[in-house]
Protein backbone atom coordinates (compact mmCIF):
# COMPACT_ATOMS: atom_id res chain seq x y z
CA UNK A 1 0.00 0.00 0.00
CA UNK A 2 1.99 2.95 -1.08
CA UNK A 3 1.19 6.61 -0.14
CA UNK A 4 -0.72 8.66 -2.45
CA UNK A 5 -2.17 12.26 -2.81
CA UNK A 6 -5.69 13.31 -3.80
CA UNK A 7 -7.33 16.36 -3.96
CA UNK A 8 -10.82 14.54 -4.38
CA UNK A 9 -10.70 13.12 -0.83
CA UNK A 10 -10.71 15.02 2.39
CA UNK A 11 -6.96 16.28 2.90
CA UNK A 12 -7.95 14.60 6.70
CA UNK A 13 -9.38 10.93 5.35
CA UNK A 14 -11.91 9.75 7.93
CA UNK A 15 -13.35 5.76 8.24
CA UNK A 16 -15.99 4.58 9.72
CA UNK A 17 -13.96 3.92 12.63
CA UNK A 18 -15.74 -0.12 12.87
CA UNK A 19 -11.92 -1.48 13.31
CA UNK A 20 -11.14 0.33 15.88
CA UNK A 21 -14.87 0.09 17.85
CA UNK A 22 -13.74 -3.48 17.58
CA UNK A 23 -10.30 -3.18 19.16
CA UNK A 24 -12.12 -1.07 22.28
CA UNK A 25 -14.45 -3.67 22.70
CA UNK A 26 -11.53 -6.24 23.36
CA UNK A 27 -9.82 -3.55 25.39
CA UNK A 28 -13.56 -3.47 27.55
CA UNK A 29 -14.07 -7.26 27.59
CA UNK A 30 -10.19 -7.47 28.72
CA UNK A 31 -11.64 -5.17 31.62
CA UNK A 32 -9.84 -2.57 31.22
CA UNK A 33 -10.52 1.19 31.71
CA UNK A 34 -11.58 2.01 28.51
CA UNK A 35 -12.58 5.59 29.11
CA UNK A 36 -9.20 6.23 30.02
CA UNK A 37 -7.55 4.75 27.09
CA UNK A 38 -9.85 6.25 24.76
CA UNK A 39 -8.90 9.42 26.35
CA UNK A 40 -5.40 8.85 25.64
CA UNK A 41 -6.10 8.99 21.39
CA UNK A 42 -8.32 12.39 21.95
CA UNK A 43 -11.12 10.54 21.86
CA UNK A 44 -14.43 10.29 24.46
CA UNK A 45 -16.56 7.06 24.94
CA UNK A 46 -19.32 8.88 23.51
CA UNK A 47 -17.63 8.78 19.99
CA UNK A 48 -16.34 5.07 20.47
CA UNK A 49 -19.84 3.79 21.39
CA UNK A 50 -21.75 6.46 18.48
CA UNK A 51 -21.66 4.16 15.47
CA UNK A 52 -22.37 7.13 13.24
CA UNK A 53 -19.59 9.09 14.33
CA UNK A 54 -17.08 9.11 11.86
CA UNK A 55 -12.76 8.61 13.25
CA UNK A 56 -9.86 10.56 11.36
CA UNK A 57 -7.90 7.45 9.39
CA UNK A 58 -4.71 8.58 11.35
CA UNK A 59 -6.17 8.40 14.59
CA UNK A 60 -7.95 4.76 14.06
CA UNK A 61 -4.36 3.57 13.48
CA UNK A 62 -2.58 4.93 16.49
CA UNK A 63 -5.46 3.39 18.33
CA UNK A 64 -5.01 0.08 17.09
CA UNK A 65 -1.64 0.53 17.58
CA UNK A 66 -1.64 1.66 21.33
CA UNK A 67 -4.30 -1.49 21.69
CA UNK A 68 -2.33 -3.70 20.19
CA UNK A 69 0.03 -2.89 23.35
CA UNK A 70 -2.48 -2.68 25.61
CA UNK A 71 -3.57 -5.72 25.14
CA UNK A 72 -0.16 -7.61 24.22
CA UNK A 73 -1.31 -8.68 20.63
CA UNK A 74 1.29 -7.78 18.07
CA UNK A 75 -0.98 -9.54 15.56
CA UNK A 76 -4.39 -7.21 16.14
CA UNK A 77 -5.23 -6.45 12.93
CA UNK A 78 -5.49 -10.00 11.80
CA UNK A 79 -7.15 -11.08 15.00
CA UNK A 80 -9.80 -8.30 14.94
CA UNK A 81 -10.61 -9.21 10.77
CA UNK A 82 -10.98 -13.13 11.60
CA UNK A 83 -13.29 -12.88 14.36
CA UNK A 84 -15.91 -10.26 13.78
CA UNK A 85 -19.41 -10.26 11.94
CA UNK A 86 -18.45 -9.46 8.21
CA UNK A 87 -22.05 -7.66 8.40
CA UNK A 88 -20.86 -5.24 10.34
CA UNK A 89 -18.76 -3.80 7.08
CA UNK A 90 -22.23 -2.59 6.31
CA UNK A 91 -23.65 -1.22 2.76
CA UNK A 92 -19.98 -2.17 1.20
CA UNK A 93 -20.88 -5.85 2.52
CA UNK A 94 -23.74 -6.25 0.87
CA UNK A 95 -22.66 -4.98 -2.15
CA UNK A 96 -19.85 -7.31 -2.55
CA UNK A 97 -22.50 -10.10 -1.38
CA UNK A 98 -24.91 -10.02 -3.64
CA UNK A 99 -23.02 -8.98 -7.21
CA UNK A 100 -22.74 -11.54 -9.51
CA UNK A 101 -18.78 -12.77 -9.52
CA UNK A 102 -16.15 -12.29 -7.38
CA UNK A 103 -14.51 -9.98 -10.34
CA UNK A 104 -17.50 -7.69 -10.20
CA UNK A 105 -17.40 -8.04 -6.00
CA UNK A 106 -14.01 -6.74 -6.04
CA UNK A 107 -14.73 -4.15 -8.58
CA UNK A 108 -17.32 -2.98 -6.79
CA UNK A 109 -14.97 -2.57 -3.73
CA UNK A 110 -12.58 -0.60 -5.79
CA UNK A 111 -15.19 1.96 -6.70
CA UNK A 112 -17.26 2.16 -3.32
CA UNK A 113 -14.28 1.26 -0.71
CA UNK A 114 -13.92 4.89 0.27
CA UNK A 115 -17.80 4.78 1.76
CA UNK A 116 -15.69 2.71 4.88
CA UNK A 117 -12.53 4.22 5.06
CA UNK A 118 -11.22 7.62 2.50
CA UNK A 119 -8.01 6.59 3.52
CA UNK A 120 -8.27 3.37 1.79
CA UNK A 121 -7.86 2.84 -2.19
CA UNK A 122 -8.57 -0.20 -3.83
CA UNK A 123 -7.10 -1.54 -7.02
CA UNK A 124 -8.28 -4.48 -9.20
CA UNK A 125 -6.25 -5.96 -11.71
CA UNK A 126 -7.18 -9.03 -14.05
CA UNK A 127 -5.11 -10.80 -16.02
CA UNK A 128 -2.23 -14.03 -15.41
CA UNK A 129 -3.51 -13.01 -11.69
CA UNK A 130 -6.41 -11.57 -9.78
CA UNK A 131 -4.88 -9.12 -7.96
CA UNK A 132 -6.04 -6.70 -5.22
CA UNK A 133 -3.57 -3.13 -4.26
CA UNK A 134 -4.48 -1.51 -1.77
CA UNK A 135 -3.03 2.02 -1.50
CA UNK A 136 -3.24 4.87 0.95
CA UNK A 137 -4.44 8.34 0.45
CA UNK A 138 -3.18 11.54 2.24
CA UNK A 139 -2.25 8.73 4.99
CA UNK A 140 1.65 8.03 5.65
CA UNK A 141 2.02 4.24 4.72
CA UNK A 142 5.10 3.88 7.26
CA UNK A 143 2.34 4.39 10.72
CA UNK A 144 0.23 1.46 10.35
CA UNK A 145 0.43 -2.32 10.46
CA UNK A 146 -2.42 -3.45 12.01
CA UNK A 147 -5.26 -1.39 9.91
CA UNK A 148 -3.80 -3.38 6.38
CA UNK A 149 -3.47 -6.29 8.54
CA UNK A 150 -7.11 -6.36 8.85
CA UNK A 151 -8.27 -5.01 5.45
CA UNK A 152 -5.69 -8.54 4.11
CA UNK A 153 -7.81 -10.62 6.23
CA UNK A 154 -11.62 -9.22 5.76
CA UNK A 155 -11.21 -8.87 2.36
CA UNK A 156 -9.65 -12.92 2.12
CA UNK A 157 -12.97 -13.72 4.46
CA UNK A 158 -15.40 -11.60 2.23
CA UNK A 159 -14.02 -13.21 -0.71
CA UNK A 160 -14.01 -16.95 0.96
CA UNK A 161 -18.11 -15.94 2.04
CA UNK A 162 -19.52 -14.84 -1.34
CA UNK A 163 -18.11 -17.79 -3.21
CA UNK A 164 -18.59 -20.30 -0.81
CA UNK A 165 -14.99 -21.51 -1.26
CA UNK A 166 -11.84 -21.84 0.82
CA UNK A 167 -10.26 -19.59 -0.96
CA UNK A 168 -6.48 -18.94 -0.91
CA UNK A 169 -4.29 -16.55 -2.10
CA UNK A 170 -1.66 -17.32 -4.04
CA UNK A 171 0.53 -15.11 -2.44
CA UNK A 172 0.30 -11.67 0.22
CA UNK A 173 2.76 -8.67 -0.24
CA UNK A 174 3.15 -5.75 2.23
CA UNK A 175 5.34 -3.13 2.69
CA UNK A 176 5.97 -2.89 6.51
CA UNK A 177 8.17 -5.01 8.77
CA UNK A 178 7.86 -8.08 10.52
CA UNK A 179 10.31 -10.86 11.62
CA UNK A 180 7.50 -13.68 12.32
CA UNK A 181 3.40 -14.80 11.40
CA UNK A 182 1.82 -16.44 14.28
CA UNK A 183 0.73 -19.96 13.44
CA UNK A 184 -3.12 -19.57 13.69
CA UNK A 185 -2.72 -16.22 11.28
CA UNK A 186 -0.66 -18.50 8.99
CA UNK A 187 -3.79 -21.23 8.84
CA UNK A 188 -6.28 -18.53 8.20
CA UNK A 189 -4.53 -17.21 5.53
CA UNK A 190 -3.28 -20.14 3.82
CA UNK A 191 -0.14 -18.50 2.45
CA UNK A 192 3.08 -16.93 3.38
CA UNK A 193 3.52 -13.22 3.59
CA UNK A 194 6.17 -11.20 2.19
CA UNK A 195 7.26 -8.61 3.90
CA UNK A 196 9.07 -5.18 3.24
CA UNK A 197 8.05 -5.54 -0.28
CA UNK A 198 7.36 -2.46 -2.49
CA UNK A 199 3.63 -3.17 -2.51
CA UNK A 200 0.93 -3.98 -0.81
CA UNK A 201 -1.58 -6.62 -2.74
CA UNK A 202 -3.10 -9.90 -2.39
CA UNK A 203 -2.77 -12.26 -5.18
CA UNK A 204 -5.66 -15.06 -6.31
CA UNK A 205 -5.26 -17.19 -9.17
CA UNK A 206 -6.46 -15.96 -12.45
CA UNK A 207 -9.53 -18.34 -12.49
CA UNK A 208 -10.91 -17.49 -8.70
CA UNK A 209 -11.88 -14.09 -10.23
CA UNK A 210 -14.41 -15.97 -12.38
CA UNK A 211 -16.20 -17.68 -9.34
CA UNK A 212 -20.12 -16.94 -9.31
CA UNK A 213 -21.30 -15.33 -5.80
CA UNK A 214 -23.22 -17.50 -3.99
CA UNK A 215 -25.55 -14.55 -2.86
CA UNK A 216 -26.17 -13.18 -6.34
CA UNK A 217 -29.22 -11.15 -6.49
CA UNK A 218 -29.37 -8.77 -9.74
CA UNK A 219 -32.53 -7.05 -7.90
CA UNK A 220 -30.66 -6.06 -5.08
CA UNK A 221 -27.74 -5.42 -6.01
CA UNK A 222 -28.70 -2.65 -8.46
CA UNK A 223 -30.84 -0.80 -5.84
CA UNK A 224 -27.33 -1.09 -3.41
CA UNK A 225 -25.46 0.14 -5.85
CA UNK A 226 -27.95 3.59 -5.83
CA UNK A 227 -27.50 3.52 -2.25
CA UNK A 228 -23.65 3.28 -2.35
CA UNK A 229 -23.74 6.00 -5.60
CA UNK A 230 -25.65 8.70 -3.31
CA UNK A 231 -23.17 8.10 0.09
CA UNK A 232 -20.14 8.83 -2.65
CA UNK A 233 -21.89 12.12 -2.59
CA UNK A 234 -24.31 11.91 -6.07
CA UNK A 235 -27.19 12.17 -3.53
CA UNK A 236 -28.76 15.07 -1.57
CA UNK A 237 -28.74 12.37 1.38
CA UNK A 238 -25.18 12.91 3.54
CA UNK A 239 -24.28 8.91 4.88
CA UNK A 240 -24.07 10.20 7.71
CA UNK A 241 -27.89 10.74 8.78
CA UNK A 242 -29.64 8.49 10.83
CA UNK A 243 -32.13 8.23 7.64
CA UNK A 244 -29.29 6.80 5.40
CA UNK A 245 -28.03 4.51 8.17
CA UNK A 246 -31.76 3.09 8.80
CA UNK A 247 -32.83 3.39 4.39
CA UNK A 248 -29.72 1.06 4.37
CA UNK A 249 -30.37 -1.67 6.98
CA UNK A 250 -34.22 -0.95 5.14
CA UNK A 251 -33.17 -2.64 1.99
CA UNK A 252 -30.98 -5.15 2.99
CA UNK A 253 -33.30 -6.54 5.45
CA UNK A 254 -36.65 -6.32 3.41
CA UNK A 255 -36.06 -9.71 1.22
CA UNK A 256 -35.76 -11.49 4.42
CA UNK A 257 -38.65 -10.12 6.16
CA UNK A 258 -37.01 -8.56 8.77
CA UNK A 259 -36.94 -5.14 8.13
CA UNK A 260 -38.78 -4.38 11.29
CA UNK A 261 -37.80 -1.21 14.09
CA UNK A 262 -36.24 -3.81 17.03
CA UNK A 263 -33.97 -5.38 14.10
CA UNK A 264 -32.87 -2.35 12.73
CA UNK A 265 -32.30 -0.60 15.72
CA UNK A 266 -29.78 -3.49 17.20
CA UNK A 267 -28.02 -3.44 14.04
CA UNK A 268 -27.28 0.40 14.89
CA UNK A 269 -26.56 -0.78 18.33
CA UNK A 270 -29.21 1.40 19.96
CA UNK A 271 -32.78 1.05 21.90
CA UNK A 272 -35.44 0.92 19.47
CA UNK A 273 -36.61 4.43 22.00
CA UNK A 274 -32.78 5.77 21.12
CA UNK A 275 -34.04 4.97 17.35
CA UNK A 276 -37.08 6.69 17.40
CA UNK A 277 -35.52 9.76 19.24
CA UNK A 278 -32.89 9.85 16.90
CA UNK A 279 -35.77 10.10 13.72
CA UNK A 280 -37.93 12.16 15.44
CA UNK A 281 -34.96 14.34 15.18
CA UNK A 282 -34.88 14.40 11.19
CA UNK A 283 -38.60 14.82 11.57
CA UNK A 284 -38.71 11.01 10.41
CA UNK A 285 -40.68 8.19 11.67
CA UNK A 286 -39.67 4.45 11.34
CA UNK A 287 -43.50 3.40 9.69
CA UNK A 288 -43.40 6.33 7.57
CA UNK A 289 -40.28 5.73 6.16
CA UNK A 290 -40.40 1.86 5.69
CA UNK A 291 -43.50 2.62 3.88
CA UNK A 292 -42.05 5.60 1.64
CA UNK A 293 -39.22 3.50 0.63
CA UNK A 294 -41.46 0.19 0.37
CA UNK A 295 -43.77 2.58 -1.97
CA UNK A 296 -40.87 4.17 -4.16
CA UNK A 297 -39.42 0.31 -4.52
CA UNK A 298 -42.51 -1.06 -5.63
CA UNK A 299 -43.16 0.99 -7.90
CA UNK A 300 -39.76 0.78 -9.74
CA UNK A 301 -40.22 -2.61 -9.98
CA UNK A 302 -43.32 -2.63 -11.47
CA UNK A 303 -41.71 -0.93 -13.86
CA UNK A 304 -39.88 -3.72 -14.97
CA UNK A 305 -42.43 -6.00 -16.68
CA UNK A 306 -40.40 -9.04 -16.23
CA UNK A 307 -40.78 -9.04 -12.42
CA UNK A 308 -43.30 -11.02 -11.33
CA UNK A 309 -45.70 -9.19 -8.55
CA UNK A 310 -45.46 -12.58 -6.25
CA UNK A 311 -41.44 -12.17 -6.49
CA UNK A 312 -41.68 -8.33 -6.03
CA UNK A 313 -44.08 -8.95 -2.86
CA UNK A 314 -40.90 -11.16 -1.48
CA UNK A 315 -38.25 -8.50 -2.12
CA UNK A 316 -40.51 -6.02 -0.54
CA UNK A 317 -40.47 -8.54 2.39
CA UNK A 318 -44.47 -9.58 1.99
CA UNK A 319 -44.37 -13.31 2.33
CA UNK A 320 -48.32 -13.48 0.43
CA UNK A 321 -48.89 -11.17 -2.38
CA UNK A 322 -52.30 -10.68 -1.42
CA UNK A 323 -50.58 -8.88 1.53
CA UNK A 324 -48.44 -7.02 -0.69
CA UNK A 325 -51.51 -5.82 -2.97
CA UNK A 326 -53.45 -4.80 0.26
CA UNK A 327 -50.33 -2.47 1.69
CA UNK A 328 -49.77 -1.06 -2.45
CA UNK A 329 -53.34 -0.11 -2.27
CA UNK A 330 -53.14 1.59 0.75
CA UNK A 331 -49.99 3.48 -0.02
CA UNK A 332 -50.87 4.49 -3.56
CA UNK A 333 -55.01 3.89 -4.11
CA UNK A 334 -54.28 1.70 -7.11
CA UNK A 335 -53.26 -2.24 -7.04
CA UNK A 336 -50.28 -3.28 -8.43
CA UNK A 337 -51.41 -5.19 -11.91
CA UNK A 338 -53.25 -1.27 -12.57
CA UNK A 339 -49.81 0.23 -11.82
CA UNK A 340 -48.27 -1.67 -13.89
CA UNK A 341 -51.11 -1.43 -16.57
CA UNK A 342 -50.97 2.46 -16.54
CA UNK A 343 -47.57 2.80 -16.44
CA UNK A 344 -47.52 0.22 -20.12
CA UNK A 345 -50.41 2.06 -21.55
CA UNK A 346 -47.77 5.53 -20.30
CA UNK A 347 -45.21 3.63 -22.47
Amino acid sequence: MRYVQSDRLSAVPNATGGIARLACERIRKAGKDLARFVSRAGLTLEAIDDPSHRLGVETQIKLLEAAARELRDDHLGFHLARDFDLRQIGLLYYVMTSSESLAEALRHAERYSSLNNEGVRIRVGFGRAAVVTLEYVNVERGSDRHQIEFWFAALIRVCRHLTSRQLTPRQIRTRHHRTTVPLDVRAFLGCAIDFDADADEIVFAPSDACLPSVGADAYLNRLLLNYANEALGKGKLSRSSLRFRVEQLIVQLLPHGTANVGEVAGRLGMSRRTLARGLAAEEETFSELLDRLRTALAKRYLRERELPISQIAWLLGYREASSFTNAFARWTGSTPRRFRADHAMEH
